[in-house]
Order: C-alpha cells, then structure tokens, then sequence
C-alpha cells in the first residue's frame, strides 16, 4: 500500500519531468526534467517486494544514470565549443553522437538495449506499460529536436541493429513482457531509421506503436495474462479480450491492412524515394523475422479460439 500522497507526487513529478524536457530550449532544463522523471519512477518500479523487482530498479537506475551522465559530458563539450546551452545548437561532432548514443540508452534502442527486457519482466504490467509509452515520449523529443545535426548513418545503422535485435530477441520469448520489451525495441529500430530522413515520420510512428501498445497491456493487467501459458486458460473467460490482443499484435507487427501497416509503409516510401533500397530491403526483411513471434501468439490465439 502506498498513500494517496505519495502518490500524487509521484504521478505528477513523472509528468513533469516529461512536459519540462519536452518543452525546454536549454540542455540543462532537460537534463533536470529527465532526472526528475527518473527518480520518480524508481519507486513505482520497486514496488513489488520481490528481489526480482529490486534487481529491476537498479538496472533501470544505472543504465538512466549512465546515459544521463552522457548527456551532460555531451552538452557540456558542446556548451564549451560553441558557448551556448541551447538544444538547438548542438553542432559539435563528439557531442552529438554521445548525445544520440545517451538518447538511445534512455529509450532502450540496441545496442545499448539489455536492460529494457529485463527490467519489464522484474516489474507489474502497468509499470512495463509506463516505460514502453510515456517513458520513451522526452527522449524522443530530445532526438527530433537534434535530428537535423545526428549524421544519418548512426541513426540508420542503430535503427538497422534494433530490428534485428528486437526480431531475433523476440523469437524464443514465453514471456509476454519479454516479448512486449522486445517489440518495444524493434519499433524504435523503425522510429530512430526514419528519425535520419523524416522527423515528422518517426514522431508518427511512435505514436501509433504507443496508441497499439497501451490497450495490449491493459487487457494483459485485467485479464493478469503474463505468458503464452497464461493465454491459453485466459480465452475461456474472456474470448473478445484474447482476440483483441491477438489482433493488436498484428497491427504492432506492421502487417496489412492493419493500422502498425501504415508507419512502416510510408517509412519504406521514404527509403526508397532516398535511393537507399538496399536499407529498405534490410528493413522488411527484419520486419519478416519480428512477425514471427508476433504471428506465434496470434496463432495460439485463434487455435484456441476457433471451434474445433
């Protein structure tokens, strides 16, 4: 039991600490919201008194504090180059790539991705829906503001890698938290590729992955679903829930002609009308790997579902 004081504060301050880096012009103002925000999610996360959920917390600690430390190093040099803490003018070669590189590490993209899994599966569902929607909301902004100085092969080859990683990852998953963190990863692959070539694009394309994810994990909270085992006894009580989960992983795996189709369709578009076909090629060829696990629950589903 936490009381209502708690946590008002505890809501508000991770709202804030979002709004504030979200709306500030100055690197200093947004490093200070995202450490708000981060130290106001750490009791959430700890809230289960497991040692599982300990451990969780002090992965998401470390890696946040590792990549805020990466932030102020990047903004600092900058700030000592050019003279200005403004987030616009990042212009410094060093800085923006460890700023990209402390950007990533807060969001989970590969390759510095190894603590978003594990921190999902140590926390409840409605924490795991927190860190994979709005806790990805202030570094991506950070990112669409700088994207104009990130050179676009850092962003292409990361974008690349998080596909692969998150296709491959979630492959041998029972988990559906672990399998969740992994679509998570492979998303962002899609959001940070096109970050390089069409801010708006990838702005866009958060969104509808979040829109999809929220209402997954929500059904998965109210039906306590957790594993692929979980599934199969969930669909006698509740059928519409199950299918409606199917179907959403459908839509998050890009397939047509379901919403997730549109983002990666126009991301392609974008490629190809760059000239990069072989980048767009790489791309739909990782997005047939992640279908893989997202088709495995979706058939387990609708096997079940299906009148015999």
């Amino acid at each position: 039991y936490i009381n209502p004081t708690s946590i008002t504060i505890i809501t508000l301050s991770i709202i804030m600490g979002t709004i504030m880096t979200m709306s500030s012009s100055n690197w200093l103002m947004a490093w200070i919201g995202l450490e708000l925000n981060m130290l106001a999610i750490l009791p959430i996360i700890s809230k289960p008194k497991t040692t599982r959920a300990s451990e969780a917390t002090i992965k998401y600690f470390l890696t946040q504090a590792i990549a805020s430390a990466m932030m102020l190093l990047s903004s600092t040099t900058n700030a000592w180059q050019t003279g200005s803490w403004d987030i616009l003018e990042l212009k410094n070669k060093f800085s923006t790539t460890i700023m990209t590189l402390s950007l990533m590490m807060k969001m989970g993209a590969a390759p510095i991705h190894f603590w978003l899994p594990e921190v999902l599966q140590g926390t409840t569902l409605q924490t795991a829906l927190l860190i994979t929607t709005w806790q990805k909301l202030a570094p991506i902004s950070l990112m669409y503001m700088i994207s104009n100085n990130i050179q676009p092969a850092l962003l292409m080859s990361a974008g690349i890698l998080s596909m692969i990683v998150g296709g491959l990852g979630g492959i041998n998953q029972t988990q559906l938290r672990k399998t969740m963190a992994y679509s998570s990863i492979n998303n962002l692959g899609w959001t940070i590729m096109i970050m390089a070539l069409s801010p708006n694009l990838a702005v866009m394309n958060i969104f509808i992955y979040m829109i999809m994810t929220t209402p997954i994990f929500l059904m998965m909270t109210s039906t306590s679903t957790k594993t692929l085992q979980n599934l199969t006894t969930t669909w006698t009580t509740s059928t519409a829930t199950t299918l409606s989960i199917a179907l959403l992983m459908l839509s998050t795996s890009g397939l047509p002609p379901f919403t997730g189709f549109l983002p990666k369709m126009l991301a392609l578009n974008e490629l190809i009308t760059q000239k990069l076909t072989t980048l767009a090629t790489l791309a739909i060829m990782t997005s047939l790997v992640s279908l893989l696990f997202y088709l495995r629950v979706t058939y387990l589903i609708m096997v079940l579902t299906s009148p015999m």
